[in-house]
């Protein structure tokens, strides 16, 4: 794979406003540019139409409004950067993505405000001159990232296992700007709000919660940029907060406003929302209720098959080159593993260089196909710590974390 591979040059200001206009007529009428055919996930009520929003490529639909696409699995085996026109979308809220002249550079402002000692309203350029730019290589996934296999099955998006990318993501560093803020002495959390809204004031905002001590981790960044092109629109421009190894639901987009507190925030969004079972590995007995919840935070180990699609004939008696991708939280991949034999014996791959601790790292190896028949392959990752990947599915009842050993059924011929 080639990292850069499908990543263009430099967007500009007039193409934003213009696909925006465009997006937001796409919006308004409840469809992207006219559907691009169907894709079908393997689970119940799987059928989904590919659709083509502006700034996008054909996209698998979720839904309209808001907003939700996936990324076709194909994407990923062609480089370990996601093409930023192939990038999921994931929004909560109704009136989403926001009104481009909210974004407009000569209007949009970041607050940071709260238990600081110099509150301040910045532009993105404001960010850009004044703080020094770093660059962080990090997955972004959905903590709901194949929520459709779930069995029994849970209540939310049933997505497939297309929620997830990895890019280059460029900014400044969010304890950069807090400290430029002074954080008062006391302080517990800090808040991140954007610009996305609800349809109706009954409905909770979107704002996340991280802990002071979190936030202030150099690894955090505001980014401007997302695989050297300016943010999307549908992917958070002109700023979003991006926290490495973290589900992409503290990742904010369209961020305009950090508020620092002395408490914990109690927002729909961090309670009741987005919390996983108090229990090993998240998991609890389907149809049970946890006794105790915390916070989601950082990935679990992933690993995935690529270029092969489920069902796809192979030659028989040859060999079979295969190739994928794995991540996890932070700690790093040690090794993926590949079965033929349903699990009875797995066999090593060769993991390449790693572009950063947060990114896809790509392995590759080849297996001997048999003669004629089913193929099963199956692939399993782990990182430094030892941790990796069940060989049967966890459950719990929102339909988070899951990173079952993936099942790839080829047929040979």
């Amino acid at each position: 794979m080639n990292p850069m591979h499908s990543v263009s040059g430099k967007g500009n200001r007039r193409s934003f406003l213009r696909d925006a206009a465009l997006l937001g007529s796409a919006l308004i009428a409840g469809t992207g540019r006219g559907a691009d055919g169907e894709f079908q996930h393997p689970f119940t009520n799987g059928s989904r139409p590919l659709v083509k929003y502006p700034q996008k490529r054909p996209l698998i639909r979720l839904t309209t409004r808001p907003p939700q696409l996936e990324t076709p699995m194909s994407v990923f085996h062609e480089s370990l950067l996601t093409p930023n026109d192939a990038f999921f979308v994931r929004y909560h809220l109704t009136q989403s993505p926001p009104r481009r002249e909210l974004l407009e550079p000569d209007r949009f402002r970041l607050s940071v405000a709260g238990r600081v000692q110099a509150p301040m309203k910045l532009s993105v350029e404001e960010l850009k001159s004044r703080f020094e730019n770093t660059e962080v290589v990090a997955v972004n996934q959905c903590a709901g990232n194949g929520r459709g296999f779930f069995q029994p099955r849970v209540p939310g998006g049933q997505l497939g296992n297309g929620a997830m990318g990895c890019a280059r993501w460029r900014g400044v560093r969010l304890a950069d700007v807090l400290k430029a803020s002074g954080v008062q002495a006391g302080a517990r959390q800090v808040l991140f709000n954007g610009l996305d809204a609800p349809f109706v004031p009954q409905t909770p905002d979107f704002i996340k919660a991280l802990e002071v001590d979190r936030a202030l981790d150099p690894e955090l960044i505001l980014a401007f940029e997302m695989n050297g092109e300016p943010l999307p629109w549908m992917n958070g421009f002109p700023l979003r907060l991006v926290v490495p190894g973290h589900y992409g639901t503290y990742w904010v987009k369209h961020l305009n406003e950090i508020t620092v507190v002395d408490e914990d925030f109690k927002g729909f969004w961090m309670t009741p929302g987005y919390r996983i079972p108090d229990e090993p590995c998240a998991a609890i007995e389907p149809g049970t209720t946890p006794k105790r919840t915390v916070p989601i935070t950082r990935f679990n180990v992933r690993s995935f098959i690529t270029g092969l699609e489920n069902g796809q004939t192979v030659s028989a008696n040859r060999d079979l080159p295969l190739r994928g991708i794995a991540f996890d939280g932070g700690a790093g991949i040690s090794e993926a593993l590949i079965s033929a034999d349903n699990g009875r014996s797995w066999s090593a791959t060769l993991l390449s260089s790693q572009i950063d601790r947060y990114a896809f790292r790509e392995w590759t190896t080849s297996i001997r196909v048999g003669g004629p028949g089913p193929v099963t392959l199956l692939v399993r990752a782990t990182n430094r710590l030892g941790e990796s990947q069940p060989l049967r599915p966890l459950w719990n009842p929102s339909g988070y974390m899951r990173n079952v050993v993936e099942t790839l059924s080829l047929k040979a011929i």
